[in-house]
């Protein structure tokens, strides 16, 4: 996958002492949608504050403000894929329960989000602990109208993104 050689260069550009270039998630986030073919808004890259013990977004843009995912919830999937520290697909996401707070925010077009039908939800590891989650999602008013299934090979691709996405999450942090 080209994106996972084109995500390692810029980390390695980067370098690991210059925590003054700023990453730009959103473009980030955009190259991994659209290689997977799911929306900008339909990737949430996602940080761990070790020091709060919470989640917090890097993308998409429009939920940075919006708030935070403790890493004690049980209704979130993303604290359960940290605290599981395991990759998980649900194409019947919408009929479990989970947190949905961060899917009515509206995002860039100004329309209210739609309702999360389908994810991928992986963590991000590096040197074995979890340091973030990536989740891709298939968002619509239906399991039937935001998509297909996501399959195994869909998160063999998101899998292999993440040790990209660790090296770049490291540089964003200054660890």
């Amino acid at each position: 996958m080209r994106l996972v050689t084109e995500l390692e260069r810029l980390a390695d550009a980067l370098g690991d002492d210059d925590s003054s270039t700023p990453i730009v998630w959103s473009t980030v986030a955009e190259r991994i949608a659209k290689s997977l073919g799911v929306k900008t808004a339909e990737v949430g890259i996602l940080g761990i504050s070790a020091k709060w013990r919470h989640l917090h977004f890097l993308a998409p843009e429009a939920l940075k403000n919006v708030g935070f995912i403790p890493l004690t919830s049980n209704s979130a999937l993303a604290a359960r894929t940290v605290r599981e520290s395991r990759p998980e697909i649900d194409n019947s996401f919408a009929s479990v329960r989970h947190a949905s707070v961060f899917e009515g925010v509206k995002m860039a077009g100004g329309e209210p989000g739609d309702a999360i039908q389908k994810i991928i939800s992986a963590p991000i590891l590096v040197g074995g602990k979890v340091i973030g989650v990536i989740q891709i999602s298939r968002k619509g008013p239906s399991s039937v109208t935001c998509g297909p299934d996501f399959t195994p090979a869909d998160l063999g691709k998101v899998l292999a993104l993440t040790k990209p996405l660790g090296k770049l999450l490291l540089h964003a942090v200054g660890d």
